[in-house]
């Protein structure tokens, strides 16, 4: 399918870039993955995994070591100014279910995340981007080592100042509130437990003077404050004198940024990860959306098709956008004090309700009624523990689109595709035939062989 030269460039090895370089090489598609720095990311910065992420993990098998390495998130120990600490939790635990097999979110340092992305993969370190332009023989891109290339494909994930981006000439609409700003530093301590993310109020009991949260799989905490004129030992130590400060890795100053890109693709070249959209830490939703528009795009690119390429902005800029609101919306609630401020239980965090169904790939031919009984084409494909021992997250593992017949007659034509039925899923699916996306999203939704053949063609299978 592709020539010697028709490869895809990666600009940006975060957890979006590794993300897409791994769904790439599954595929036998040849790329380069391009990194400015000269090594990964070294903070802790986002470090929660909402349950689709560890949906999207598992499907890359690699859910079991961000397990290991990760951790739930610990209850929130306020320490009052009156000598007291009250204990909270940031969201209620949910139980695992059939369909829901990761309900929680998993905390793991940035870090952590890159690390284990980049397992096997060729990161071009020390090599960044100086111009990019494009005609009808490919993108060409001009790189700082003087080396110049064209290729088929670029995805620019290379973070909100991206270079990809300013070389389309891409808007990147929203605001900046410069007075906004938030000291977060990776840090090691003595005297403090780890059993709780310690949260420090101001004078006022209202607003934070100091958090510092417990890293799991590792001695660190990472410790965030709104107070940036304060060396860090001595900003610990007017909260807890008790504390003694005996290391500082890495340490930024974020500011309350929040913007969307107007578009995710111009010709041959995508936008995908905080390139595209930069979101509040509030939520922890940046880090996920981009993993999942490399979920989203990866096997999109392998097949080469343009329509499906298209379907890449119409279906992630909306789903950016709405989660854009829910981050701002929480961001809002801390800037005002509101008393609900560090709850995390709204289900819309979890993205496992972010859907396609009104984008182009979606093709449900059911009656309204029929698709009562059970998820739409363009909702995620839910998991279901099957009589053999195995779960459907088992059987959509891999690049492969799959079929799922519940309740159908026997004897359907080989249609390329992996094909299992799974009666016993009745009560997640409903009846019919499920032609379930490379990246487990319903895409048809029907009774007919026909509409699922027509519907193979539509994705280049």
């Amino acid at each position: 399918m592709f020539s010697e030269s028709a490869f895809t460039v990666i600009v940006g090895a975060g957890p979006t870039g590794l993300t897409l370089a791994r769904e790439l090489q599954a595929r036998g598609v040849p790329f380069r993955l391009l990194e400015k720095s000269p090594r990964l990311f070294e903070g802790s910065r986002g470090k929660g995994l909402q349950p689709r992420t560890q949906e999207v993990l598992d499907a890359l098998g690699l859910i079991g070591d961000f397990q290991w390495y990760g951790g739930e998130y610990p209850p929130l120990l306020v320490h009052l100014p009156d000598g007291t600490t009250s204990t909270r939790l940031m969201a209620e635990r949910r139980e695992p279910s059939p369909s829901v097999p990761y309900p929680n979110a998993l905390m793991v340092p940035q870090w952590r995340t890159g690390e284990l992305l980049a397992r096997g993969l060729p990161v071009e370190f020390g090599t960044g981007v100086e111009s990019l332009t494009q005609d009808e023989s490919g993108v060409h891109l001009v790189l700082d080592s003087g080396e110049r290339l064209t290729a088929r494909y670029v995805v620019g994930a290379d973070g909100g100042r991206s270079t990809v981006r300013r070389c389309l000439g891409v808007p990147f609409e929203g605001e900046t509130h410069e007075d906004e700003r938030m000291l977060i530093a990776d840090v090691r301590l003595t005297g403090l437990d780890r059993d709780g993310w310690h949260v420090w109020p101001d004078a006022d009991g209202k607003s934070m003077r100091v958090g510092l949260c417990p890293l799991p799989g590792t001695d660190d905490f990472q410790l965030y404050s709104p107070v940036l004129d304060v060396p860090v030992e001595e900003l610990i130590a007017s909260v807890a004198p008790a504390v003694t400060v005996t290391g500082i890795g890495w340490t930024s100053v974020w500011r309350a940024n929040v913007r969307l890109a107007q578009r995710f693709r111009v010709g041959n070249v995508f936008l995908a990860g905080d390139a595209a959209h930069v979101h509040p830490p509030t939520g922890g939703q940046g880090l996920n959306t981009g993993i999942q528009d490399a979920f989203n795009l990866g096997w999109k690119l392998a097949t080469g098709d343009d329509a499906l390429l298209d379907s890449y902005e119409a279906e992630r800029l909306p789903v950016a956008a709405g989660v854009l609101g829910i981050s701002t919306k929480l961001y809002r609630k801390a800037v005002e004090r509101a008393e609900d401020a560090m709850r995390r239980d709204d289900p819309e965090l979890a993205q496992l309700g972010l859907s396609y169904r009104e984008g182009p790939l979606a093709r449900d031919h059911r009656s309204p009624a029929a698709r009562e009984t059970g998820p739409q084409a363009g909702d995620r494909a839910p998991d279901a523990v099957l009589h053999d021992g195995k779960r459907v997250f088992d059987l959509l593992r891999g690049p492969h689109a799959t079929l799922l017949v519940v309740g159908h007659p026997d004897g359907l034509p080989d249609l390329g595709v992996p094909t299992h039925r799974i009666d016993e899923a009745r009560e997640a699916y409903g009846p019919g035939l499920f032609l379930v996306r490379p990246d487990h999203y319903l895409g048809c939704v029907t009774t007919s062989v026909d509409d699922v053949r027509d519907y193979l063609k539509l994705i280049g299978n």
